[in-house]
């Protein structure tokens, strides 16, 4: 039995061995990769200047490849167009998968944040969802507004992720593949709503064997490998069997709405809307719009809110949950 264990645990060392090693070669690999490219745009940008024969603009600044600010003529500067083909992945069949928050309800009751974090064996103080404190001008009043990840029609994450870790699927869904992630971040810094989350590696993180039985990729949470990115997933073991996210059924006061953009309704667990209805009657909108990415999360204005505004970082003798 003993070695039996020792074999077992000699496998597990060579696996970790080989996943940090082909991490390493990826992220090298792609620095020299960024030095190439960095390399052929200032070789065409000289191309350019031989073949201009003294033609003249006006100057612009640049940085040369080995970190030198340097004075061109703009008539010298070649643009090189980059098309990234976004893949979709299947899916769920005939779903597209939606969600509507609605600000007017939202009291920072944080029952949203403890059930992600209890779905996604995640430690209490973490969780996919952050509520932020709003106030769109200085006379107006505040509100709270729940962020998850905006699963994007267009994700910039998807785009610049150099190994294909993450990516989107036909039913909407915007998934990470942690065996895959190099930690690289990039897609965190694309990322205009700050939904990702980075893995150091802590303690709390780690699953016992009964939670790692209990998971699997891409259908309930991230195996939260260190030094991957992670995030909202929708709660994907649900709704592919037609189930609310667990977000959706904790909040106590009926602020988030989820449901099939092909069927046209949306349900928060007490009552079940026409979704084009809904955002048509309360003026809806989506957050960051004019950016172009196309996100899969509707907000409805904090008007006619149910609840006053109550800060517990400012009054904390007011803190309320419910």
């Amino acid at each position: 039995m003993d070695n039996e264990l020792n074999g077992h645990e000699a496998h597990e060392s060579q696996d970790t061995h080989e996943a940090s090693n082909r991490r390493n070669f990826l992220r090298l690999g792609l620095s020299s990769g960024l030095g190439i490219g960095l390399g052929a745009a200032a070789t065409m940008g000289l191309m350019a200047e031989g073949d201009s024969k003294g033609s003249a603009g006006s100057k612009v600044k640049l940085m040369s490849p080995d970190g030198k600010i340097v004075e061109v003529d703009s008539d010298q500067i070649v643009d090189i167009p980059r098309s990234v083909e976004l893949v979709v992945r299947e899916g769920v069949p005939n779903r597209k998968f939606v969600m509507v928050i609605d600000l007017s309800r939202c009291k920072n009751a944080r029952k949203c944040k403890n059930a992600c974090s209890k779905m996604h064996y995640l430690p209490p103080e973490r969780s996919y969802i952050k509520v932020e404190k709003m106030q769109d001008a200085e006379k107006t009043a505040p509100y709270w507004m729940p962020t998850p990840c905006f699963h994007c029609d267009n994700p910039p994450c998807v785009k610049v992720c150099p190994v294909d870790a993450t990516f989107k699927t036909s039913d909407g869904i915007v998934s990470i593949d942690n065996t895959r992630c190099i930690g690289c971040r990039f897609c965190m810094v694309a990322c205009p709503y700050s939904a990702r989350i980075f893995n150091w590696g802590t303690e709390l993180y780690a699953l016992n064997d009964e939670q790692k039985e209990a998971i699997k990729p891409h259908e309930s949470c991230s195996p939260h490998l260190r030094g991957t990115v992670e995030k909202c997933d929708f709660c994907p073991n649900h709704t592919r069997h037609d189930k609310l996210p667990d977000c959706v059924k904790a909040c106590p006061n009926g602020v988030f709405y989820f449901g099939d953009e092909l069927d046209d309704t949306v349900s928060n667990g007490d009552e079940t809307l026409r979704l084009s209805k809904l955002l048509k009657d309360k003026s809806a909108y989506r957050y960051l719009e004019d950016l172009g990415t196309k996100p899969r999360v509707y907000y409805l204005p904090p008007v006619n809110r149910l609840f006053p505004f109550v800060d517990p970082n400012e009054h904390p003798e007011k803190e309320h949950h419910e």
